[in-house]
């Protein structure tokens, strides 16, 4: 499903270039569970830009479900990065004008989706926010707006959830929860990759990998 070989990106700064990734290579196969751990600066949140279309490497090669994003013209992996992977981030990145089931929906803006609406009411229910369905995102609690947030990642029917530091914010109890869906889309079928400071949250994976200056090892 995700594969990356010998795949480098290196920041260039006025004062100094910045190595983000040296070389990494990783193969994620559906029903994983991977969880990338290390210290701030490592290169973690780079592999995970990498590893969904976002940011192009200066070496190496991707594959997503067999297909090279970067190989692509930009609206075409737009598509395929759409209509292939969820996003779930530290910062929730809602709307603050928007309500639960509008967030939700705004996943659909990349991806139209057949009866949209119906799944985004089904999904809010699955996150168990069928109560909040009216409500703004300065009305929830952190947990609650990490849930709408994995709902709105959840809607396109991604087959692989990439999750960024996604309990950085939250208290055990809610992390919990946040964690129990992102194992239960991975024994579904589906690919997660999480990368994380906590282990807590690495514990829920089905591999750990560890990541120090911008090398993935134990892959």
């Amino acid at each position: 499903m995700l594969q990356l070989q010998d795949v480098s990106k290196t920041y260039h700064r006025q004062a100094n270039d910045v190595v983000g990734l040296d070389g990494c290579s990783l193969r994620v196969r559906p029903g994983e569970f991977v969880s990338v751990q290390g210290p701030s600066g490592c290169g973690k949140s780079t592999l995970l830009l990498v590893a969904g279309a976002l940011l192009r490497p200066d070496r190496g090669n991707v594959s997503l479900d067999g297909t090279d994003p970067y190989e692509l013209p930009p609206e075409a992996r737009a598509r395929l990065r759409a209509g292939t992977i969820g996003f779930v981030f530290q910062q929730f990145h809602l709307l603050p004008y928007l309500s639960v089931v509008d967030n939700v929906l705004a996943a659909a803006l990349a991806q139209p989706a057949q009866d949209a609406r119906g799944r985004a009411m089904e999904l809010i229910e699955h996150v168990g926010l069928a109560h909040r369905i009216e409500h703004l995102p300065g009305e929830l609690s952190t947990g609650e707006r990490q849930r709408v947030a994995l709902a709105r990642a959840m809607l396109n029917r991604p087959r692989m959830l990439l999750a960024d530091e996604p309990t950085g914010n939250l208290d055990p109890a809610s992390s919990d929860v946040v964690l129990k869906y992102l194992a239960d889309f991975g024994e579904a079928g589906g690919v997660v990759l999480l990368v994380t400071h906590d282990q807590q949250a690495a514990g829920y994976a089905t591999r750990s990998l560890h990541m120090a200056d911008g090398r993935l090892l134990d892959a």
